[in-house]
C-alpha cells in the first residue's frame, strides 16, 4: 500500500463527525494526514489548523464541507495540486467537480471510510 498524504477539508474534533473518524481511520491505515477546521483542535496525533495553510506533497483532498462552505476554499484546494478530490456524500459539488478536472485533478464521489474498509483508498 503506497500512504498518500490526505487533506482533511472540515476536521472537527467532534467523535460522532465523519471528518473525526475519517482521520482516525487514515492514520490507522498509516496515511500521512493534515487537517483543516474551522477551529483549532486535535485528533489523536493530527493537530486540525484554521485559515488556509501551505501543505507540500497532498495527493487527496477529502472533503466534509458542504457546497456552500466549500466555496471560499476553491482556489485553495486547486494550489494544493492534489490527485483527486473526494466528495463525501453531502459535499457533491458539480462546479468544484469541473473545476478539478480542468485542472488535471480526479474528482470522486466516494466516502473516505467506505474506501479504507474495502482497501480501495
Amino acid at each position: 500500500m503506497v500512504a498518500k498524504k490526505t487533506l482533511v477539508l472540515g476536521a472537527s474534533t467532534n467523535p460522532s463527525r465523519y471528518s473525526y473518524l475519517a482521520m482516525n481511520k487514515l492514520s490507522t491505515y498509516k496515511h500521512p494526514v493534515v487537517a483543516v477546521g474551522l477551529r483549532e483542535g486535535k485528533v489523536g496525533n493530527v493537530d486540525i489548523l484554521t485559515g488556509q495553510p501551505k501543505f507540500e506533497d497532498i495527493d487527496t483532498v477529502t472533503l466534509y464541507l458542504n457546497p456552500t462552505n466549500q466555496r471560499p476554499y476553491y482556489d485553495y484546494i486547486l494550489s494544493l495540486k492534489p490527485t483527486r478530490i473526494i466528495f463525501n456524500p453531502g459535499t457533491e459539488n458539480d462546479e468544484l467537480e469541473e473545476m478539478a478536472r480542468k485542472n488535471g485533478i480526479q474528482p470522486m464521489e466516494a466516502c473516505t471510510l467506505v474506501m479504507l474498509g474495502s482497501g480501495q483508498y
